[in-house]
């Protein structure tokens, strides 16, 4: 089974989970905008959970780590739901796409600015640079796609897409507040003989988050790569006519 088609297949177990939710939030009148629009807020609700934790506590401190990442991924589930309840409601709109990308866009550089906060005001400064090109990636990412399928060319595919990417923030920082009550806030690991730290206890959260930053830019990248090819491929086959 291919990669793409494991991830369909995932899709669609989920979407039978979430069926009888959407249903219910047609039901009561819930449009996709305002899917969309409780998703923005619960990513709000993230960053916020995130610059509190870097105002309130000392560095070392992960709980809020914990509770933020169980909010990515429940703020994540909207993604999901605001598709659904358009097509099971039939409220299908071209605005409607617009608007959930945008939105989608604003949640996922609100959700980073506050990770980029909790690891400035903490210290973790490299780790904050690494969240930066992880939010630069992500930008890519979607934009390359957008761009490519502005032009006709279509452009899905590769690894760290936004579902990834928000399970992958959401597991690594629910994991970090789980070790950190397992383990301690002290634990450190050394590189054999020497005195260089390869581990700790937040690198549970901030090592995900540096591949995030490199596997988002390689997927913008592979792309843009894909674009060209298919963009020439295209504009061959039409001066061949």
């Amino acid at each position: 089974m291919s990669k793409q088609t494991l991830r369909d297949t995932l899709q669609l177990g989920i979407y039978k989970v979430i069926n009888p939710i959407v249903r219910f939030l047609i039901r009561i009148g819930f449009t996709p905008n305002a899917v969309t629009t409780t998703g923005l807020i619960l990513n709000m609700g993230v960053a916020a959970v995130f610059i509190i934790g870097g105002e309130r506590t000392n560095r070392g401190e992960l709980e809020y780590v914990g509770w933020a990442g169980a909010l990515v991924l429940f703020a994540g589930l909207f993604d999901m739901l605001d598709g659904q309840v358009a097509r099971l409601g039939n409220m299908k709109s071209t605005f409607g796409a617009m608007y959930d990308s945008v939105l989608d866009r604003y949640s996922e550089m609100i959700m980073f600015m506050g990770i980029c906060y909790y690891l400035i005001a903490h210290h973790y400064l490299l780790s904050s640079l690494f969240a930066f090109v992880a939010l630069i990636g992500s930008m890519m990412v979607s934009y390359t796609r957008a761009r490519a399928e502005g032009l006709g060319v279509e452009c899905k595919g590769g690894l760290m897409q936004r579902p990834e990417r928000v399970v992958l923030i959401g597991i690594s920082g629910i994991a970090c507040g789980i070790t950190y009550g397992i383990i301690g806030p002290d634990y450190k690991a050394y590189f054999p003989g020497t005195n260089f730290q390869v581990f700790e206890t937040m690198s549970v959260f901030t090592i995900p988050i540096a591949i995030m930053a490199v596997m988002t830019n390689i997927t913008a990248i592979n792309r843009l790569r894909d674009s060209k090819k298919a963009i020439e491929q295209k504009e061959l086959a039409i001066s061949g006519k």
